[in-house]
């Protein structure tokens, strides 16, 4: 019993924090023995890109994205716009084809964002191809930050930085803004150390050359059209000088629904990625795509609730005063998060609940999200969080 709690405790330690730990002190050694990556320098040499943004009935956003997107740093003649719209039955379609630069796909049926991206990839030619959701925005230099690094070979993709609108009046959807600037860190880390694992679709960029479609009922199809590339040896670099800003979940209602989704296309990944569960490949991107993704998506959850279950049979049993302080640490943290619960309910806003709240919640979603993939209920068709 003590064995196994002590097993459940380092794995959820490990999944959340010590992997982090981990990662810093490797980048120093790799810094220390190799010295700092380095962005190449162009030369001015800019690749020809493409713009490609995949919007369902954004009417109320699409001028303002039309208007970002346009606004943003890079040569005039190195690049093109596609907006694809399959599905839309507002005036999203109509609205963008009162722009004359952008390249305007729609289809009155709805097959879904994966179809909608393999349609539009068949029409783009230029060196790269960069993917940017309908309701985010970019920061005016975010294509030439990332178009940078392709000058390096070995790069195969560029992920950009989510980032997160918090208002000053929060509500338990703030521990989502905690959460990226967590997770930001990591992928630089990671970054720094070999590769990112896996691109979110706010904001990355492939070479056209090494895109490969994915399954039509593929769930997460950013992080699989990514991880392809990596699974073919080449890197992804993350440039958090090139970021996505939106806004956070109208709810954490709304967020949980998000995450379920992400949890069950994270377990859908794993099975159609498991070559990559076999460190005698690329041992590093293994180590770091177990360690980033896979323990998040699929056992940690189920010790942090065996590490509650058996502390609670060990201070039973047992006298020792560190399992009756790690227990009543256990006890306090989940009674936070339920407290965020209940004030969330009552619309309160008290912040000090929301990250314990936050964090719970995220692991319910996993198990929410296993549960949805192994009954195959979860649609590819992506249902749009509310945003506020």
């Amino acid at each position: 019993m003590i064995p196994a709690f002590w097993i459940s405790i380092f794995i959820v330690f490990y999944t959340f924090f010590g992997y982090g730990i981990l990662l810093f002190f490797l980048v120093k050694l790799r810094i220390l023995f190799f010295r700092k990556r380095k962005i190449p320098d162009n030369g001015g040499n800019w690749p020809t890109l493409t713009v490609m943004v995949a919007a369902y009935n954004e009417e109320d956003f699409i001028i303002e994205k039309i208007r970002n997107t346009l606004s943003l740093t890079y040569p005039e003649d190195k690049i093109t716009y596609i907006f694809v719209t399959d599905g839309s039955n507002d005036r999203t379609p109509e609205l963008i084809r009162g722009y004359s630069q952008i390249k305007l796909m729609h289809r009155p049926e709805r097959g879904g964002k994966i179809a909608a991206m393999h349609r539009a990839m068949q029409e783009v030619h230029s060196d790269l191809a960069i993917f940017t959701d309908a309701n985010t925005l970019l920061n005016k230099d975010a294509l030439v930050n990332i178009c940078r690094h392709y000058k390096d070979l070995t790069v195969g993709a560029v992920s950009g930085e989510k980032r997160v609108n918090i208002e000053d009046v929060e509500d338990a959807t703030a521990g989502e803004g905690f959460y990226w600037k967590y997770e930001s860190k990591l992928k630089t880390w990671d970054s720094e150390l070999y590769s990112v694992v896996g691109a979110a679709g706010e904001l990355f960029s492939i070479r056209t050359k090494l895109y490969e479609p994915v399954p039509a009922d593929t769930i997460l199809d950013d992080f699989m059209i990514s991880m392809l590339i990596a699974k073919k040896g080449y890197r992804i670099v993350y440039e958090p000088m090139a970021y996505a800003t939106e806004n956070g979940s109208e709810n954490v209602q709304e967020e949980l629904k998000r995450k379920i989704r992400i949890a069950a296309g994270g377990i859908q990944s794993i099975v159609r990625l498991k070559e990559l569960l076999n460190p005698f490949g690329n041992f590093v991107l293994s180590f770091q795509y177990i360690s980033h993704r896979v323990l998040r998506w699929t056992i940690t959850p189920f010790f942090m609730i065996a590490a509650l279950v058996l502390n609670g049979l060990i201070v039973f049993l047992f006298t020792e005063f560190v399992y009756k302080l790690l227990f009543v640490c256990q006890v306090v943290f989940y009674l936070l998060s339920l407290l965020g619960l209940v004030f969330e309910k009552k619309q309160m806003r008290v912040k000090i609940f929301f990250i314990p709240y936050y964090f719970c919640m995220m692991n319910y979603a996993v198990v929410a999200g296993i549960r949805r993939y192994l009954q195959g209920s979860q649609s590819a068709v992506w249902e749009k969080a509310r945003r506020k």
